[in-house]
């Protein structure tokens, strides 16, 4: 029995958690505030959010914590059910999918912890003690992605890109009139505006645009034949949606957004020094759409193909084992 805390912001960490427990041989329960998935098929325990009262982290105990406000109710009965849940099931392992809370709440019980690292700047005291309590540090691009995550040290485990989806036998032709555009907005919020995607649309008259998610667009249980059958994504620079495009092997401009500790704007960086298929821009333009789309059409979404080649849940199920064999041993 191993336990995976599901983040309760963006898609990715439940995605990962889902891709894992597939992946695996023994139950996975899920922690996490979110509602239980439908396809989710062990376990789910819903936790309380953390900020039911509490607007501000506010004592962070030196750096050390990131989010453990006095007071918080919400955050008295999560971690009491996370205890709970670990004194009565006596987990393997607890999957850290993200937060240094929780990964000390289970080291504390004796509980090896597997750490998912995101990108960014992760050098702050918080995240070093998460680190240093984790067993196994994880991350989800390829090696060769080199600066992902400042201060996660020589420990950290990249096992490239997790897609919910598998590449293309063969990538879809372009087609030399009618070319699409499909723009992924994320659920953490800060993508375009209505009015600059109109502008975008209006310089672009050779291209359709295709919205999905965020407040202007639907979201779609599977979004993938949308994608695959794109022209060009443009995209935030979240790792879930960064994933998807890899796996469909499209080209892409990406636009990160602003997230704690540079997560997005880090991912963009490397991007935009590498081999892969994509146009970053810093923020949102207002001009030279049709230049720009023309540039990103004519790259490879083959390219791709090391940053997601469709082998990381069965790397991260490898690691999971290999870290309860270990602590099964002692």
């Amino acid at each position: 029995m191993i336990g995976y805390y599901v983040h309760h912001v963006g898609s990715g960490h439940l995605h990962r958690a889902t891709a894992l427990a597939a992946a695996l041989d023994v139950p996975v329960t899920g922690l996490s505030s979110l509602p239980r998935p439908a396809a989710w098929t062990g376990d789910w325990i819903e936790l309380d959010r953390d900020d039911l009262t509490a607007r501000t982290a506010g004592d962070t105990a030196e750096g050390f914590l990131h989010w453990a406000p006095f007071g918080e109710p919400g955050l008295r009965s999560r971690m009491a059910a996370v205890s709970s849940w670990i004194g009565a099931a006596a987990p393997d392992l607890v999957v850290s999918d993200v937060s240094v809370e929780i990964a000390l709440l289970a080291r504390l019980h004796g509980v090896p912890v597997i750490s998912v690292v995101l990108p960014g700047d992760r050098s702050d005291r918080a995240h070093q003690l998460g680190y240093a309590a984790s067993t196994e540090l994880v991350s989800f691009w390829p090696p060769s992605a080199e600066g992902m995550a400042i201060g996660a040290g020589e420990r950290l485990r990249p096992l490239g890109a997790l897609s919910r989806f598998t590449a293309p036998d063969e990538v879809p032709q372009r087609s030399s009139s009618s070319r699409r555009v499909v723009v992924l907005n994320g659920r953490g919020g800060g993508g375009p505006t209505a009015a600059q995607l109109d502008e975008a649309r209006r310089q672009t008259p050779g291209w359709q645009w295709e919205i999905l998610g965020g407040s202007d667009g639907p979201w779609l249980a599977d979004p993938f034949p949308s994608i695959r059958d794109a022209d060009v994504v443009l995209t935030h620079a979240g790792q879930n949606a960064i994933a998807e495009v890899a796996a469909a092997r499209r080209p892409a401009i990406v636009v990160p957004g602003a997230r704690p500790h540079d997560e997005q704007r880090t991912t963009a960086g490397v991007l935009a020094s590498g081999p892969w298929p994509v146009v970053v821009e810093r923020e949102f333009p207002s001009t030279g759409w049709a230049e720009r789309l023309d540039r990103a059409v004519g790259l490879d979404g083959r390219d791709w193909a090391p940053w997601c080649d469709g082998r990381a849940a069965e790397r991260f199920a490898e690691v999971v084992a290999r870290v309860t064999q270990v602590a099964s041993v002692r």
